[in-house]
């Protein structure tokens, strides 16, 4: 039966140290080629879950800023969606100052006008919908943002509803000038009462101011739920760079405890790679007694 090989303890010193050499140089390899000085939590259990918390962490972050990015988007669909009936309602405005000095066939021309427009706006309101969420035709639609799930940090955005009921109003020049201030002849824009018809009074011009005035409110109120959207955009964008610069930082934070330094490494792997030949060397040494040995037989 066989028996092992019985080495000097020379030898054996030898070959150890130029086995761990070995294995040095294989850490060394690995980490050049992977960048990586903790790969596993066998390299540093430490290390290693800090870094994964850190990831973790930003990962999360990274889906509430994409969230971030598409309220961004919801509220720029519904300010543009503002922005153009503002401009609508600028057009139905001037069309009732048209009808202060119109005859009454001309009045009933621009009544069919107004309706039109009407008509369009609540279209286009109906339209300034993104991934089905429309918030300015219905004051129950609202957008909520949560900034992060360690903190009750959430913006909400309340819709308006800026639509012109077509049932009570834009019937054309016809209705009673004592009806200015009922409810048969008002609806809402966007919060503010006003109201298109107009009576039989051929030259009241002060009915026509009323129109006007109702008019001016609700372009007012447009343009202030449009001021408080647009503030809402601008924290949500500066909440989505705050969020981008944060996983940044957490990324890099996370790198600094895996990361190997390539020009140390390098440098480890040449001296590893000269420790290694004269470990070499040294186990050639260590033979040469026993070479000795050898040739008393000769």
């Amino acid at each position: 039966m066989a028996t092992d090989v019985t080495l000097s303890a020379a030898i054996r010193g030898n070959l150890l140290s130029l086995q761990g050499t070995g294995t040095l140089v294989d850490r060394t390899n690995t980490r050049l080629a992977t960048g990586l000085k903790v790969s596993s939590a066998i390299d540093d259990a430490v290390a290693y879950f800090q870094n994964k918390a850190l990831k973790d962490r930003a990962g999360d972050l990274a889906a509430r800023k994409d969230n971030i990015d598409q309220g961004v988007s919801s509220l720029q669909t519904a300010l543009s969606g503002l922005q153009a009936v503002e401009a609508v309602l600028v057009q139905m405005k001037g069309i009732v100052l048209s009808a202060k000095s119109a005859s009454d066939s001309e009045r009933a021309t621009l009544g069919t006008q107004l309706q039109t427009l009407a008509s369009q706006m609540n279209h286009l309101a109906n339209d300034a919908s993104y991934q089905g969420l429309n918030l300015i035709n219905a004051t129950v639609a609202n957008l909520k943002v949560q900034f992060s799930e360690k903190t009750a940090a959430v913006l909400q955005v309340d819709g308006a509803d800026v639509r012109i009921s077509t049932g009570l109003v834009l019937t054309a020049f016809t209705m009673n000038a004592t009806y200015i201030a009922g409810s048969q002849a008002i609806t809402k824009i966007a919060g503010s009462t006003a109201a298109a018809a107009f009576s039989d009074v051929s030259a009241s011009v002060s009915i026509f101011d009323a129109y006007i005035d109702m008019f001016d409110s609700g372009i007012t109120s447009v343009r202030t739920s449009a001021k408080t959207i647009g503030a809402s955009v601008a924290l949500l964008q500066t909440r989505a760079d705050f969020t981008k610069e944060y996983i940044n930082t957490l990324k890099i934070g996370g790198d600094k405890l895996v990361l190997a330094d390539l020009n140390e490494e390098g440098a480890n792997l040449v001296s590893l790679q000269t420790r290694q030949q004269l470990g070499i060397q040294a186990l050639s040494f260590a033979n040469r007694s026993e070479q000795g040995v050898l040739s008393l037989f000769r």
